[in-house]
């Protein structure tokens, strides 16, 4: 497959305002045509990276490249990028197709190549049933399409989207989710989306970059993260895991794992000297007769139905609570049971 070019490329980016760092020599690049998502916790950095891709925050250091020029000197408004916010900011006296139009008739375009444009990307978005409509008869999901067909309408080589669902509801989230990758697959936009959403981050992204005070945790494709996280925060902050300290004696090729007193086999160890062992709830593996192998007595603590799977809590011999998920149980609370997991299935990181 041949590789996509780099349509933005963020240099050693450093931020701060006052004393406080936001972005620390943050370097990324951002291939054309993919749907990237910045995730993170509340204060990490990715609504500032985001305002400085767009111009609305100047870095202390560090550059911005859009298509090979250097965008220091650019302002906003003459930036290939625009920005999808949370808040729809829609004029209320317009209707749907003045609104998209609006921006276009601000740079005197002909009224032809606003109608064509405009008329394109109502039917993208499925609003041409409502292009008359004003802003106070439209639903939540129907104004964010309003948001994104007017910043689509500028055909931006860039499209960033700054928590665009978070006023939305549950079920209208999702199918927003859907719609938001089909909009973005159909006209090969580069999109910069910012979440604090774990699930909706694994949903939407051809790639996500974690970021954890100001700098990047990892990144990769949703599968790698989830999978194969390379840090404690990443392997707590997207999605649950449990974590067993321990130590590893072994070489590259393979060794044990050290917990209390159990030896845990590894065969091809990630890290060089990993003292922490991360497991997803999903993949713990609960008994009632002690199996062959490793394995760990427990008590069962509390039984939860979620819906589609229960998720149960376990306390260990020595007190450590473990979590796991199972579709059906077979047991119930108090019940002595006995849990073990595939090492294959686990990571082996160094804790923070």
């Amino acid at each position: 497959m041949e590789e996509k070019k780099t349509l933005i490329s963020l240099k050693n980016i450093n931020k701060s305002f006052g004393s406080q760092k936001i972005i620390e020599d943050l370097s990324l690049d951002i291939k054309e045509g993919e749907f990237l998502t910045l995730l993170g916790p509340s204060g990490c950095g990715k609504t500032t990276l985001l305002r400085i891709i767009n111009g609305f925050e100047t870095p202390d250091s560090g550059a911005v490249v859009l298509d090979g020029v250097e965008q220091g000197a650019i302002p906003p408004n003459k930036r290939q990028v625009n920005t999808v916010f949370q808040s729809y900011a829609l004029f209320p006296h317009l209707t749907v197709w003045e609104n998209v139009a609006f921006s276009l008739r601000m740079k005197k375009v002909a009224e032809k190549e606003i109608k064509e444009r405009v008329d394109e990307v109502l039917e993208l978005t499925s609003l041409e049933a409502l292009a008359q409509r004003k802003p106070a008869k439209l639903s939540g999901g129907q104004q964010q399409r309003v948001a994104i067909a007017r910043s689509l309408v500028n055909k931006p080589k860039v499209l960033l989207l700054d928590e665009p669902l978070g006023a939305l509801d549950l079920k209208l989230r999702k199918q927003m989710q859907v719609e938001l990758k089909k909009m973005q697959r159909k006209m090969g936009i580069t999109y910069v989306y910012v979440t604090h959403d774990q699930e909706e981050a694994l949903t939407i992204s051809d790639r996500i970059v974690v970021l954890n005070k100001g700098h990047i945790e990892q990144m990769g494709e949703p599968w790698q993260i989830y999978h194969e996280p390379k840090t404690e925060f990443v392997a707590s902050f997207l999605g649950e895991s449990n974590f067993f300290e321990g130590h590893y004696e072994g070489g590259v090729h393979g060794g044990f794992f050290h917990y209390k007193e159990t030896a845990i086999p590894v065969a091809n160890p990630t890290e060089e000297e990993p003292d922490l062992l991360s497991v997803r709830p999903e993949y713990i593996q609960i008994q009632t007769e002690k199996p062959d192998g490793f394995s760990f007595q427990a008590s069962v603590e509390d039984i939860t139905y979620l819906g589609q799977t229960n998720r149960i809590a376990l306390r260990l011999q020595e007190g450590k609570m473990v979590y796991a998920l199972k579709d059906a149980v077979d047991f119930s609370d108090g019940e002595t049971v006995f849990i073990s997991f595939c090492p294959d299935q686990c990571n082996f990181i160094h804790s923070a």
